[in-house]
């Protein structure tokens, strides 16, 4: 007997019963492969938020916290580092280019980062992406500023616009530089690195709003005007922080102890893919948390199909027990119940799968732009084995049911119950 056509038809007649567990397991299984992207694409944006970059340096506190203030904007640096030490780490035989970050101000929330046009030259994203501008250009004038594509998207600015930055991260309006203002000069398309959410300008200009502050303090009396500032010296005293580029990558370690080694500042220079693996590993818990949940949604779809074919075998009995009287052998109602089992499950991995699909399409520039996340449609090999297991486990629940109706006689089928 076609084992296969009768399963067909046996689910035919039980449409609503097999529709709602379809149903659950995609659903189950769009939650377990989505978790399992969203948790290997955010981790592979992470990572490429710079690429290129062979060293990051700045004054010395820990890996992870230096590439968190540096790179993400989160958190703030403990020290700065002089201008001649990164006159010196430039001048450095290995060093092909160095990018200063002078970080420190706001604007409506954004951090703002000082720094020169080889930041927009030098600076990589993902498969090593340059910066590239949505509109307008990079910083000319002392008074310009580039912002992301995010500031740009969510305060409603272009170019041409004014913005006036604030001293610190966010404070009273006694700490807007309102004396000061900028001209957005251009605006970066999305890359899905915090980068999106940087107001960038000349390390002159952050010299030039602070030229009548000292220690986070206005200097009553000493207000300078923005046409007097740029008489000024202007040359910037310390930085936070610089990205270097080095002529061969083999002399990556060389350099880095020859910079941590530094004698005249306390210096750490750090590998930014090595602090991103300490990064990962302290984030690892919160992984797997996510993994222990979507795996107990699969269950939960599993566990409620198993349930279904359970409910449902009494009332089948009789049908067992015709498949019996028509030379059906025990083996066969046995496989039929676990073909059932899989093709259920397969459909609803295939609906799953394809509702991942539509979602990654649709929700791709939503994502990026909210919440610097880039999705990749296409599936992973760890995509796969986790739909096997789905499969495996699926078929393995067919067989409950199948070895209840295996042992059940053909007279005990036939029998009337009162």
């Amino acid at each position: 007997m076609n084992v296969f056509s009768i399963t067909l038809k046996s689910l035919r007649q039980r449409r609503t019963g097999v529709a709602l567990t379809v149903i659950t397991i995609a659903l189950s299984v769009f939650l377990l492969l989505g978790v399992e992207r969203v948790r290997t694409d955010a981790r592979q944006s992470f990572a490429s938020t710079v690429s290129g970059t062979d060293l990051l340096v700045g004054a010395r506190s820990g890996p992870v916290n230096l590439l968190l203030y540096a790179v993400f904007h989160v958190g703030e640096a403990t020290n700065n580092i002089t201008w001649k030490t990164y006159q010196d780490i430039r001048a450095m035989p290995e060093v092909a280019w160095t990018v200063p970050l002078s970080l420190g101000d706001s604007h409506r929330g954004f951090r703002v980062t000082g720094t020169t046009s080889d930041f927009f030259l030098h600076y990589r994203y993902g498969a090593r992406k340059p910066l590239a501008f949505a509109a307008g250009h990079a910083f000319s004038d002392l008074y310009d500023a580039v912002i992301g594509a995010e500031v740009a998207r969510r305060l409603h600015y272009g170019v041409g616009d004014t913005i006036v930055l604030a001293h610190g991260l966010g404070g009273p309006a006694t700490a807007l530089h309102s004396d000061k203002p900028f001209r957005i000069s251009g605006v970066l398309a999305p890359t899905g690195t915090p980068v999106d959410a940087t107001i960038a300008v000349s390390l002159e200009a952050i010299e030039a709003i602070h030229v009548d502050w000292r220690s986070g303090v206005r200097l009553p009396g000493m207000a300078s005007s923005a046409d007097e500032a740029r008489h000024r010296d202007l040359t910037p005293k310390a930085i936070t922080a610089c990205l270097v580029g080095l002529r061969s990558r083999l002399s990556a370690f060389a350099v880095q102890r020859a910079l941590n080694e530094y004698p005249d500042e306390a210096l750490l220079a750090v590998l930014p893919g090595v602090a991103l693996g300490e990064l990962w590993h302290l984030l690892g818990t919160a992984e797997n948390a996510l993994r222990v949940v979507s795996a107990m949604v699969v269950l939960v779809g599993i566990s409620g199909m198993l349930t279904a074919l359970l409910a449902m075998l009494n009332e089948r009995r009789r049908e067992m027990a015709v498949l019996r009287a028509v030379g059906a052998s025990t083996r066969t109602v046995f496989a039929l119940l676990v073909a059932e089992s899989t093709l259920l499950t397969l459909i609803g991995m295939i609906a799953g799968g394809v509702l991942l699909f539509a979602v990654t399409l649709l929700a791709h520039d939503y994502l990026l732009a909210n919440a610097g996340i880039v999705l990749n449609a296409t599936p992973s090999a760890q995509e796969g084995w986790l739909l096997l297991s789905v499969l495996v486990l699926g078929s393995l629940s067919g067989c409950i049911p199948g070895w209840i109706a295996y042992r059940r006689s053909l007279a005990d089928g036939l029998q009337v119950r009162l």
